[in-house]
């Protein structure tokens, strides 16, 4: 039976729906243009994934105040002035169906409106005294541009080995989802071995959540195809390494050529893509994914049960088992 994300919700549905209000007026400003933008990424919000770690973590351990409140908006306002600033760097036009601040505004009224909500955040919690909690997000800041730095430099010579590929993913993807665990629990009041775990926890569903991202990419498209978009995009996946790894040398460079030369010929991506199906790289990527998933359930069974914690183990398994790409996870607001 699939995982029901309002199900998941159910232990925090009310503190989700009071946070809107709380993360809205977080942004708000004097200034009509910025004040204009901020309701624009408010109305382009995804489904509150990282909101939701942040209080079920937060609710496991005890009861929700005001700096689980804080600690979400936090998360938030620190992961969307990157993704603001990602999209610039990119030159990215669109984010899950909505356009980008860069597109509707342009690059400089972008940027300033990703250091204005870097700005928030980090006031938030200096003025609430949350050293710890902007402690945890700024590390996870600091470690996603080092992620997406490693891989703009080892992407420009396709040399991506497995261990690089898990650094660069722990960095990029999983950072935030930990911080966003390990923020909950701190809000919570819990001893630091506590908030480790749950940032260990996070972590581990982050590296899972982007190797099944890895996986998506060969599931069939409605024509009955693989998507084959990292391939395309020039992105050294799991199964792609996996190929890399047991292919012979001829292969090999075969593979990394069209990667590198032919990314934008179906035909030649098309043959990679059989490749990669045949040489067992989906069953290998499946397999690490499960174990990341089974690493973050045994963190949780250390602790207490509670219907928050029947919610993040299920959040785990919605994670790793949906049909499609979670992109509300990348989103502005989620």
């Amino acid at each position: 039976m699939p995982v029901n994300l309002d199900h998941i919700k159910a232990p925090i549905a009310k503190e989700l729906e009071l946070f809107e209000q709380k993360f809205r007026d977080s942004m708000k400003s004097n200034t009509p243009l910025l004040d204009a933008i901020t309701r624009y990424i408010v109305k382009s919000k995804g489904k509150q994934v990282r909101p939701m770690f942040v209080f079920l973590a937060a609710k496991m351990f005890g009861e929700i105040t005001e700096r689980t409140y804080r600690a979400a908006a936090l998360i938030e306002l620190l992961h969307t002035a990157t993704l603001v600033h990602d999209d610039v760097v990119d030159d990215s036009y669109e984010r899950r169906g909505f356009f980008s601040i860069n597109a509707l505004w342009k690059n400089k009224i972008a940027v300033l409106v990703g250091d204005y909500l870097l700005s928030k955040g980090l006031l938030l919690s200096i003025s609430n005294k949350d050293f710890n909690m902007l402690e945890i997000v700024s590390d996870a800041v600091r470690e996603m541009s080092e992620g997406e730095l490693l891989q703009i430099e080892k992407t420009r010579k396709l040399n991506i080995s497995e261990d690089i590929y898990f650094e660069i993913i722990r960095q990029k993807t999983a950072s935030l989802i930990s911080s966003a665990c390990a923020c909950g629990a701190a809000s919570a009041g819990v001893p630091e071995e506590s908030i480790e775990k749950m940032k260990r926890f996070g972590e581990k569903v982050g590296i899972a959540f982007q190797i099944k991202d890895d996986l998506l990419d060969y599931s069939t498209d409605n024509t009955g195809k693989p998507k084959g978009i990292d391939i395309k995009e020039k992105k050294m996946t799991l199964p792609v390494i996996y190929l890399l790894n047991n292919a012979s040398s001829s292969a090999r460079r075969k593979v990394i050529n069209t990667i590198k030369n032919h990314h934008d010929n179906k035909e030649k991506v098309s043959v990679i893509i059989d490749m990669v199906l045949h040489s067992g790289g989906i069953e290998y990527a499946a397999a690490r994914m499960n174990n990341y998933k089974e690493e973050a359930l045994q963190i949780l069974r250390s602790f207490p049960d509670t219907p928050s914690k029947k919610s993040l183990e299920d959040l785990v398994a919605f994670t790793t088992e949906r049909k499609s790409n979670y992109q509300q996870l990348s989103n502005y607001t989620i």
